[in-house]
């Protein structure tokens, strides 16, 4: 099997490309940077040609590619509406039949904790927080129209915090370790048909859904509880009212002075 890596040379790209190697598959990374790897190609998303030339002989592409922070307009335009739009494209006519987006959790920013302690739904609202989050709810559009109009088998991961431990007491319930991540990814590299998935472990703390990634074969084995008693003895018990924790994008549903908008 041959993948394609979009964004190879990014935070997660680099911690899932270990993960994801394994005999009898070629991982084929690419990057608008040099990766010193014999897989490399080097390929700008907005290129068709050279996404052309990356996409020849692929079965799947694992998208990570694009704009991973807030930016102006037409930056989080180019970067991630067309250059999702390129690959796409370039994916259909190359004949490829799987294709992984890395969406995230910020295309759903401003949902809040259901009550009662439900999870919030996999396919809940599109509700962004910033031009990135519009952006990703672009992603997750662009990703139903292939699957519907072309026949692409198309998953969406709404991804949560992904690092090797939790940063702070807010990722408690966001995080997904890489290899958490990966397992995700193996599963979405062969599910039939169109999925947005929340990306996230199987948090004690979690309140993102499980249930659309257990449904195409994910098996989350980490639990960020093992890092609480020195996140909470730093930062104390989270105050699960206020906007960092309460809604799914966190600190970028506030404004830069630290009110509401």
């Amino acid at each position: 099997m041959r993948i394609l890596m979009t964004g190879a040379a990014g935070k997660v790209g680099t911690l899932l490309r270990p993960l994801l190697a394994r005999e009898g598959r070629e991982l084929r990374l690419a990057d608008r940077v040099p990766i010193d790897s014999p897989d490399a190609v080097v390929a700008d998303l907005n290129d068709p040609d050279a996404m052309a030339a990356a996409m020849r002989g692929v079965d799947a592409v694992l998208h990570l590619g694009g704009q991973s922070r807030e930016r102006p307009w037409a930056d989080i335009v180019r970067a991630n509406m067309d250059g999702t739009h390129t690959l796409l494209e370039t994916a259909r006519l190359a004949g490829v039949r799987h294709v992984v987006l890395a969406g995230s959790h910020h295309a759903a920013g401003y949902h809040t904790r259901p009550p009662d302690g439900a999870d919030l739904p996999d396919y809940a609202y599109p509700r962004p927080d910033t031009f990135y989050g519009v952006s990703k709810v672009v992603m997750e559009a662009l990703g139903s129209l292939y699957h519907d109009r072309y026949g692409l088998n198309v998953t969406v991961i709404r991804l949560g915090t992904c690092m090797e431990a939790p940063a702070d007491t807010r990722s408690l319930a966001t995080w997904i370790s890489p290899a958490d991540c990966a397992r995700l990814v193996e599963a979405a590299l062969v599910a039939p048909g169109f999925h947005i998935v929340w990306g996230v472990s199987a948090n004690k703390r979690r309140w993102w859904s499980l249930d659309e990634a257990l449904a195409i074969g994910y098996t989350p084995q980490d639990d960020s509880e093992t890092h609480a008693p020195t996140l909470l003895s730093q930062e104390g018990d989270p105050d699960l009212t206020h906007p960092l924790h309460h809604r799914a994008g966190g600190i970028f549903t506030l404004n830069p002075l630290g009110g509401t908008w």
